[in-house]
């Protein structure tokens, strides 16, 4: 690569700033890792931006707000050496170069000074150690020790030293590993794969934060299966996910199987990665089928059956987000709701009726769009006459849904007759007559007894109030 396009990577004004902060501080500088990569891999230019410097990381940041007319804040963190600035929507990290030593129980280093090399020894992969310099005698200048280009070239994933040290010393780069090759579609070299296998316990070092953040990212990619493919090969998901590998597998009984539903659910996370970039719709997805675990049986009348795997899915989803210091907020309850509803318009899909839509649009609430993704990300057969007709019946559901709405206004569902009127009506006390009257007009009005209006609403109140031995004032 010529020296003309390693200077257009450095374009960015803050990259001026950064080569005078070092030069006015004596220090040698270098723009290093994923800003390098993703440049020459001419994708989108990442906003975090790593600098590399012989000497303190902190006192260049320093140097570098003071030159910044804004003088932005520094974030300092002592215990790392390292200190971050944010400036036109760019996040800068400065480190100073180091070498790294590690004890087993732990993927904290002992950390000392170092040299570039060092600091280009001690990364990941060859793909996030190059680094391009910000010093005058060679502004631009791409220093790549271990042949990161030729790897990108390739697309392959390869650790600058020893594999079985790289993953051994810091398991989080397993699952970083593994990141990367769903991300960017590379493959992992066979010794660092093979490497991967040989160290997948180590993954319980790390905290449960780390590894969700790179099941997220994971999630996020255009493809995830990739990376839940090669979880699964390396016997990472095993300590992960149990649930979703213990989906694996077909059993066979009197001639009877069922589908693997742990290629069935990536299939569908695949899918659902077409239409949408909500990461809890595509967790709901990857967990939708968990319950079928727990919940398979053989009948010789009818094969194998997964009854209520969805209530027991729904039901696993919190103890798999608790497990994981997931948020067990409104986040966790929209997965769960997902899981538990995921059968719903498949049942009502071959016979669409106006109750049932008002019923599943009633429940499913400002999700049904949502669910409905879901759905139909859930058609993974592969005869194409069934996958037109399965289609088909979802788009007369998602019709229905839009014509009872219109006219019924059940997604947003507020009884037409409040507690507060039936006890004024019949002159009640707290009692279980309000709650039948109440759960009376709302089933009356799923069902399309009455409309989800206020006059048919009170005369069937009245009706019901009647039929309970209530006299109405």
């Amino acid at each position: 690569m010529s020296k003309k396009i390693h200077t257009t990577a450095l374009s960015k004004p803050i990259f001026k700033i950064v080569a005078e902060a070092s030069s006015l501080l004596n220090l040698e500088s270098y723009v290093i890792g994923g800003y390098v990569r993703d440049f020459i891999l001419k994708r989108e230019k990442s906003k975090d931006i790593d600098i590399v410097t012989i000497g303190s990381g902190i006192d260049l940041a320093k140097k570098v707000s003071s030159l910044i007319p804004s003088q932005p804040k520094v974030s300092i963190f002592k215990n790392y050496g390292t200190a971050m600035l944010k400036t036109d929507e760019i996040e800068i990290e400065f480190v100073g170069a180091r070498k790294e030593s590690y004890q087993k129980t732990s993927r904290n280093p002992a950390i000392e000074e170092g040299t570039l090399e060092d600091d280009q020894n001690r990364r990941d992969f060859s793909i996030n150690a190059m680094a391009l310099s910000l010093n005058e005698y060679n502004f631009g200048e791409l220093l790549d020790p271990f042949n990161g280009i030729k790897d990108l070239k390739n697309k392959i994933i390869r650790t600058p030293l020893d594999p079985d040290i790289t993953y051994s010393d810091d398991p989080l780069r397993m699952l970083r590993a593994i990141r990367f090759a769903t991300q960017l579609q590379f493959r992992i070299e066979d010794q660092s794969f093979k490497s991967i296998e040989k160290n997948a316990k180590r993954i319980n070092i790390i905290s449960t934060e780390r590894i969700v953040d790179e099941l997220h990212k994971i999630l996020a990619s255009p493809k995830p299966s990739i990376g839940f493919v090669i979880l699964n090969k390396v016997n990472l998901l095993t300590h992960i996910l149990p649930e979703l590998s213990n989906l694996k597998g077909v059993d066979s009984i009197e001639g009877q199987r069922h589908k693997d539903n742990f290629w069935h659910t990536l299939e569908v996370v695949d899918n659902i990665a077409k239409s949408t970039d909500n990461i809890w719709l595509r967790w709901a997805a990857l967990l939708h089928d968990i319950g079928k675990a727990p919940t398979k049986k053989f009948d010789k009348k009818i094969g194998w059956t997964f009854h209520g795997h969805e209530f027991v899915g729904s039901k696993m989803v919190y103890k798999l987000f608790k497990r994981l210091k997931m948020p067990l907020n409104e986040k966790m309850k929209f997965v769960q709701k997902m899981v538990f509803m995921s059968s719903r318009p498949i049942v009502i899909a071959s016979d669409v009726t106006d109750s049932a839509v008002r019923r599943l649009v009633f429940d499913a609430g400002d999700h049904i769009e949502d669910l409905m993704t879901l759905c139909e990300a859930d058609i993974t057969t592969k005869n194409p006459e069934k996958f037109k007709r399965y289609h088909q019946n979802f788009q007369r559901v998602r019709a229905k849904i839009i014509e009872v709405e219109e006219r019924d206004h059940i997604r947003n569902f507020q009884p037409p007759i409040s507690g507060e009127e039936i006890i004024k009506t019949f002159n009640l006390k707290p009692s279980k007559e309000i709650g039948i009257i109440k759960d009376a007009i709302k089933e009356a009005i799923l069902e399309g007894k009455i409309p989800n209006e206020y006059i048919p609403a009170k005369e069937f109140m009245l009706q019901k109030g009647k039929e309970l031995g209530l006299k109405s004032y």
